[in-house]
């Protein structure tokens, strides 16, 4: 049988590919290369799977399931985890809109951590095979994917140097300038700062304790850094807040407003 087109629903067709498209999407500056063009743009549409939506508390993959896709962050926000046998969790990492998840597949075919929303949270998921290929025929893609890549290798080794820190003040000081500053990356405003992740989750990814995560928070607000009303947090002082991550830091922000 015959279906008619009629204009109401080629409107509502081409709306549909619109929210869709990379070329129109808000994250289009952070994901792909400036100056790539229509043509590759259709390329790279025609690889990316629908958004998905994912509920608080549901995953997106679970630990030790079979690697098949790259996902962005379209929206939301969403945790990254290990389990051990023994049930025992570690938070590694907290992603944001643009951001890329599952590149811990790339080394053996299988996820080593698991990923869930913290809150209702959109993905864009991109099938590794097709990617690859797409990559292959638009270079500047390819160079473009290896960077982001690469901002998440070096967001691991600063979590590193961070855990190293003898103070617990400095951890949490660095966790909050590090968000800060990937707001920033988003254009939204970098003083403003809603905490999607739960203080346990907090906690367990410096690698302190719930009770401690919640004095630091109240004494960061005694000394006139922060305003904390639950999950937001308001930066009064971002040049105070610099100056408890340390000297590396603080120079870097002292460098950046001079």
């Amino acid at each position: 049988m015959a279906i008619e087109m009629t204009e109401n629903s080629a409107a509502l067709i081409d709306l549909d590919h619109l929210r869709r498209s990379c070329g129109s999407c808000a994250l289009h500056e952070l994901c792909l290369p400036a100056g790539i063009n229509g043509s590759d743009l259709d390329q790279l549409d025609a690889t990316v799977h629908d958004k998905r939506a994912l509920d608080r508390g549901k995953a997106l993959f679970r630990q030790g399931e079979s690697f098949h896709a790259l996902y962005v962050v379209r929206s939301g926000s969403l945790k990254s985890f290990v389990e051990s046998p023994g049930g025992d969790l570690q938070v590694l990492g907290f992603h944001l809109p643009g951001e890329i998840v599952g590149v811990d597949g790339l080394t053996k075919d299988h996820h080593l951590c698991s990923a869930e929303a913290l809150e209702r949270t959109s993905i864009c998921e991109l099938p590794y095979l097709q990617l690859q290929q797409v990559t292959s025929e638009v270079p500047a893609l390819q160079r473009q994917l290896m960077r982001v890549i690469s901002r998440e290798m070096v967001a691991e080794q600063s979590h590193m140097v961070m855990m190293g820190k003898q103070q617990a003040q400095e951890r949490l000081a660095i966790f909050l300038h590090s968000l800060s500053d990937r707001y920033g990356r988003l254009s939204r405003d970098p003083t403003v700062l809603t905490l999607s992740m739960s203080r346990y989750d907090i906690a367990n990814y410096l690698g302190l304790v719930v009770e401690t995560v919640s004095r630091l928070f109240s004494r960061m607000e005694a000394a006139g850094v922060l305003k904390v009303n639950r999950k937001a947090v308001r930066v009064l002082r971002p040049d105070l807040l610099a100056e408890m991550c340390g000297t590396h830091v603080a120079a870097s922000f002292r460098n950046a407003i001079g």
